[in-house]
């Protein structure tokens, strides 16, 4: 797999990391989270679209989507819901908590990460010891963009369980840090936790494609497959260049018609309409991030016209590029 490639989608898609809670439980307790876009404005504002995820840092549990039966997690283990969907993590499997979604929006003015403490279905403030008979964990949310173009997420299942490796997983020395950060916040810690956040996401990805089965579809086995990985890295080294299918498929050593099936078939797109969105999503970045004109932008992904590119823009996402821009010079 081109980590280049992924590193470019994470990187114009703004992944933001945030450690929200550190989380204690005793006895019979469970916690349910409602779905991430009521919760959205309130732990990553700014954010079109939030995941959440939970490292188990001792004890077990068991975590799912709300009416799915639940995985069981053990320390050391990652488990993350990359479409924001209602989860609960449990001491045992079918328990249920209300979700206090209001709950999110009163913390707002609090400084954060928050230690709560969950015992026999009641919760209160601060963190309890690690010991037998308690489940640890740290419990944070990503934000991304959706819109124009984001790949990954649409190529992400609806939960990702992810094992840990050994008891010195890096992933489980970060949620310790994160965890200690938590509690005994110091100088940075804000930004050191948002940092941990990312990193855990981006190897949980990592780790999940190595987990595919031969003979998987979708973006992120498109990236590890020999010629379609290979057409979407030349298109995104270059996509301002005049791509057509034969090029692509005399560049990789496919013909026209191999390429676009297999291409077409694994990642759901023609490898003309991946170039189609990648160059809005880029656009898009460059009219956000930069004060280049719309028409320097039109020519810097690959339009010969601002009004060809401006249609294309306003297709993708609904607004022309100015008034898209607009949003966020306010």
């Amino acid at each position: 797999m081109s980590q280049d490639i992924l590193s470019d989608v994470l990187r114009s898609v703004r992944l933001r990391g945030a450690l929200y809670f550190h989380v204690s439980g005793a006895r019979d307790w469970a916690a349910e989270a409602p779905s991430s876009c009521e919760i959205a404005a309130a732990v990553m504002p700014g954010s079109e679209h939030v995941m959440e995820f939970h490292v188990v840092l001792s004890g077990s549990c068991w975590g799912g989507l709300v009416g799915d039966t639940p995985v069981r997690l053990t320390a050391g283990d990652l488990i993350l819901f990359p479409h924001g969907d209602p989860h609960v993590l449990s001491s045992e499997p079918g328990m249920r908590a209300a979700p206090n979604p209001s709950g999110y929006f009163e913390r707002m003015p609090q400084p954060r990460p928050f230690a709560l403490r969950l015992e026999a279905q009641e919760v209160s403030m601060g963190a309890a010891s690690e010991g037998p008979g308690v489940t640890t964990l740290v419990c944070g949310f990503l934000g991304c963009d959706l819109r124009p173009f984001n790949p990954l997420i649409t190529s992400l299942p609806r939960l990702m369980h992810v094992p840990t490796r050994t008891g010195k997983d890096w992933v489980v020395q970060c949620a310790r840090q994160a965890a200690a950060e938590t509690l005994e916040p110091l100088p940075g810690s804000s930004a050191m936790l948002e940092r941990l956040s990312e990193m855990t996401f981006i190897e949980a990805v990592r780790r999940y494609v190595a987990m595919l089965p031969e003979g998987s579809n979708g973006w992120l086995a498109g990236l590890r497959d020999r010629f379609v990985g290979r057409a979407i890295a030349l298109m995104h080294a270059a996509p301002a260049d005049p791509w057509t299918v034969d090029e692509l498929g005399r560049r990789i050593g496919l013909s026209r018609s191999a390429l676009h099936e297999r291409f077409s078939e694994m990642i759901g797109q023609t490898p003309m309409q991946y170039l189609a969105s990648w160059r809005m999503q880029i656009g898009a970045e460059l009219l956000r991030d930069t004060a280049a004109t719309v028409a320097s932008v039109a020519l810097d992904v690959g339009y010969q016209s601002e009004a060809s590119f401006a249609r294309a823009f306003k297709r993708s996402v609904g607004k022309p590029p100015a008034l898209w821009r607009r949003q966020f010079q306010v």
